[in-house]
Order: structure tokens, then C-alpha cells, then sequence
């Protein structure tokens, strides 16, 4: 075999081991998140980014979230997070601490718009987690839960209306504070997230 043949027999071999790879990739998907996705009081591994990753060879997760973040917390980082997963999709989920804390929505509404016209100009998809309150919020509650489904609409981006809906109101899907779901809630939690990124339209 001369050295010419065997140089393109190489290659040709290089190309055909690189193709599955790349048929291999996931959508890159950037969370933004709070505790609610950083896994707060488990190990990362039990937390429903991480299985979500384990489920689906359809996604690649990069999870930027952070506990007790915030609205305005999200909205000064993501330009950086943007720059360095280059994600197909953002998941947004925050505001639960804005809404704690009594936070006006404008802010929340302002925060959260901002954050999804930054991941469209950068050419992704968004998917925003809708959060909500404890009754004793009142009418708060009310209005926090909505202005997910306003914004959602308004800035037309692909929305879960209620993060912890598939817990219900079980006490044994939360840990001591009755606030973060435990170990045993996050396939769940997961799933619920896997449904919506394969619902999202194509652009």
C-alpha cells in the first residue's frame, strides 16, 4: 500500500469514528436557576438536573444555579453564562426568593424579561419555570403565579406553569423546611422537565 493510500485510508477512518460523536450531541441546555435546581441538601448527582442529563441523550445540561439566588442575581450573570455554554436552550427557574422576600413583580417581570431577550439575542430557545408561594402570601401569591403566564406569553417562550406541581402537597416529597423536595422527588421533577424541553418548538 503506498503512503497516499494509507494517509486517506486513516482519514477516511478518522471521519467515520467522528460521526457518531457528533451525531452524539445533545442540545446544549443552560439552567438558571435557584436551590429549587441546585440539589439544596443532596448530593448533586440526586438532583433533577443531573438526572435529567442521565435520562435523555437528547440534552446536555450545564447547571449554572445557585441557592437563595435571585431574579436580579440571574439577570447579572447570565450574559457570562451565555458566552461560555453557547446553550440551544434556557431554562429559567427563579423568583421563588423575590417572591419570599416580597419583592415588587415589576422587578421580577423586568429581571425575568431581560434575562429571556439576552438568551434569544444569543440564538436560544427559553423555557421559563413558573414558581409559586404559600397561601398565607394572599393576593401576592396570586399575582406572582400569573406573571409567569404573562411573561411567558408576552415574550413567547415555552413555560411550566408550576415547577412543583407533580409533588402536590405531600409532605413526604419535602425535606424539614417544607420547601425543597427530597431525593425521591427529583425523578419527577425531572421527567416534568424532559417534557417540556421536547415540547418546545423548533425555531
Amino acid at each position: 500500500m503506498s503512503l497516499r493510500a494509507w494517509v486517506s485510508g486513516v482519514c477516511v477512518m478518522a471521519l467515520m469514528l467522528a460521526a457518531p460523536a457528533a451525531a452524539a450531541r445533545g442540545q446544549q441546555v443552560l439552567v438558571m436557576g435557584d436551590s429549587l435546581s441546585a440539589a439544596y441538601g443532596l448530593r448533586p448527582e440526586q438532583g433533577w438536573v443531573a438526572l435529567a442529563e442521565a435520562k435523555s441523550a437528547r440534552y446536555d445540561f450545564h447547571n449554572a444555579s445557585i441557592s437563595g439566588e435571585t431574579s436580579a442575581g440571574g439577570r447579572s450573570r447570565i450574559a457570562a453564562e451565555l458566552a461560555r455554554t453557547k446553550p440551544d436552550i434556557v431554562v429559567i427557574e427563579l423568583g421563588a426568593n423575590d417572591g419570599l422576600r416580597g419583592l415588587p413583580l415589576t422587578q421580577l417581570g423586568s429581571n425575568l424579561g431581560w434575562m429571556i431577550g439576552a438568551s434569544k439575542a444569543a440564538g436560544a430557545r427559553v423555557l421559563l419555570v413558573g414558581l409559586q408561594l404559600p397561601p398565607n402570601f394572599g393576593r401576592y401569591a396570586t399575582d406572582f403565579q400569573r406573571s409567569y403566564a404573562l411573561i411567558a406569553q408576552r415574550l413567547d417562550a415555552g413555560l411550566v406553569p408550576h415547577f412543583l406541581a407533580p409533588l402536590g402537597t405531600q409532605r413526604k416529597w419535602f425535606q424539614a423546611d417544607n420547601l425543597h423536595p427530597v431525593a425521591a422527588a427529583q425523578p419527577l421533577l425531572a421527567d416534568q422537565m424532559l417534557r417540556a424541553l421536547d415540547a418546545l418548538p423548533a425555531r
